[in-house]
């Protein structure tokens, strides 16, 4: 049953995303105010160059802490290559990500293009829709 669920069916649409030019104090709040752990980093083509976590930005913290300033661009604390999903990933190929890795999140691709984001959140509650 799980290997027929697909992560479009499942995955946030319209993802929060990030220029590599942007100020990490700008992502950092964005995130906060959107509740999540993490959003991919797009250039100017569409193209996913990286991906910035919660766990990027408590480096750039630290950084500050260290250097007693904080701030700098979205590409110098982002994770680069980002990992991805694909749009026609099943759920079960999601979990195994999850478990195998420490990502919370992955940005979903059709097609080399960004069309959304799927959460550990997210496939848990397609679970436990089944259950």
């Amino acid at each position: 049953m799980l290997r027929s669920l697909k992560v479009k069916d499942y995955m946030t649409r319209d993802p929060l995303s990030f220029s590599p030019q942007m100020e990490v104090l700008k992502a950092v709040h964005q995130l906060l105010t959107h509740h999540l752990s993490g959003a991919p980093v797009v250039d100017e083509a569409g193209k996913v160059v990286g991906f910035l976590s919660e766990k990027d930005c408590l480096k750039a913290a630290l950084n500050a802490t260290y250097y007693e300033e904080f701030g700098g661009q979205v590409s110098q604390f982002m994770s680069s290559p980002a990992i991805t999903i694909d749009v026609e990933s099943t759920l079960t190929d999601a979990a195994e990500m999850f478990v195998t890795k420490a990502h919370r999140c992955y940005p979903v691709m059709d097609d080399g293009r960004l069309v959304g984001q799927l959460s550990r959140h997210n496939t848990l509650a397609a679970l436990e829709r089944l259950w």
